[in-house]
C-alpha cells in the first residue's frame, strides 16, 4: 500500500509499486513507472518519461526527467532511467534523454547533492558522490564510484572514470582517467587517489601497479609510447580499464 498525501497529484496512467511516501505537494506525471519503497518528501516531480526503481528517497524542489535543455530535442519519447537506493537531495534536475540515445541512466547508490544538474543522455555509475551545485553536461558518462565535489562543470561528452576524486570548482573539459585526482586551478591530474583507493579496499600491491602505469602515462611524451610501457607491466584488470579508457577517448584526457 502506497502513502500517498492528499495534497499531492498522481497521474492516473503513472504505475506505482508497493510501499512509497509521496508527500504534499508531489506531481507524478503519466508515463512514470517507479518500484517500490520509494520516498518523496515535499514538492517532487516526477515528469514523462521516469523510470525508478526502489528505496530511492528525494527531497524538496528535486525535478526528474525533465525536458533536454538541447534545441535539436522535438518532443520524441524518451526517458529518465533511475536505479535503487539514491539520496537525491533538494532541488536535483536529471533530464530525459533526446533521439541522440534514447535514455539518461543513472545506477543505484549514489548521493546527489543540493542543485546539481544531470543533462540529457548521461550515463552514471553507481557509488558515486556528485556534490553541490555541480553541472554535469550531455552524453556524460561517469563509472561507478567517482567523487565529484561542490561547483564542478563538466563539458558534454567527456568520460570520467571510476574511482577519481574531483576537486570542488574544477573545469573538466577532457576525459577523466580513473584511479586520480583531479584539482588546483587550471585544473590537472594530480597523482592517485590513495585515500579513495585505500577506503574501497584497494591493496598496496594492486596501487602500486596503478602507480606504475601513471607514471608512464604522463610521463611519455606520445600517448602510444606511454601505452606500450604499461602493457610491459603484465596486464590485470586495473591497467586493461586504464588502456581501454585512454585508447577509447575521442576527447583526450585531462593532463
Amino acid at each position: 500500500m502506497n502513502n500517498i498525501s492528499p495534497l499531492a497529484y498522481v497521474h492516473p496512467e503513472a504505475k506505482l509499486g508497493d510501499g512509497n511516501t509521496i508527500g504534499p505537494f508531489c506531481v507524478i506525471d503519466k508515463d512514470v513507472v517507479i518500484g517500490d519503497n520509494n520516498t518523496l518528501v515535499n514538492n517532487v516531480t516526477l515528469h514523462q518519461g521516469t523510470r525508478m526503481g526502489s528505496g530511492n528517497e528525494i527531497f524538496p524542489g528535486a525535478s526528474i526527467s525533465t525536458k533536454p535543455q538541447d534545441l535539436k530535442f522535438r518532443g520524441e519519447i524518451t526517458t529518465c532511467e533511475i536505479g535503487d537506493n539514491n539520496s537525491i537531495r533538494e532541488n536535483v534536475t536529471i533530464s530525459r534523454a533526446t533521439a541522440s540515445k534514447g535514455k539518461t541512466v543513472v545506477g543505484s547508490n549514489n548521493l546527489f547533492m543540493e542543485n546539481m544538474h544531470i543533462a540529457h543522455d548521461c550515463e552514471i555509475g553507481s557509488g558515486c558522490i556528485i556534490g553541490n551545485s555541480t553541472k554535469i553536461a550531455g552524453e556524460v558518462i561517469i563509472d561507478d564510484c567517482a567523487i565529484l565535489s561542490a561547483c564542478v562543470l563538466v563539458h558534454q561528452f567527456t568520460h570520467i572514470g571510476s574511482y577519481v576524486m574531483v576537486q570542488g570548482g574544477a573545469k573538466i573539459p577532457m576525459d577523466v582517467p580513473p584511479f586520480i585526482i583531479l584539482g588546483k586551478e587550471p585544473t590537472r591530474y594530480c597523482g592517485l587517489n590513495l585515500v579513495g583507493l585505500r577506503r574501497r579496499g584497494f591493496a598496496n600491491e594492486r596501487i602500486d601497479k596503478i602507480h606504475e602505469a601513471y607514471r608512464f602515462l604522463y610521463s611519455k611524451g606520445l600517448r602510444s609510447e606511454a601505452i606500450e610501457e604499461i602493457k610491459k607491466l603484465g596486464m590485470n584488470e586495473d591497467l586493461e580499464y586504464i588502456v581501454n579508457f585512454v585508447e577509447s577517448s575521442k576527447r583526450g584526457i585531462m593532463r
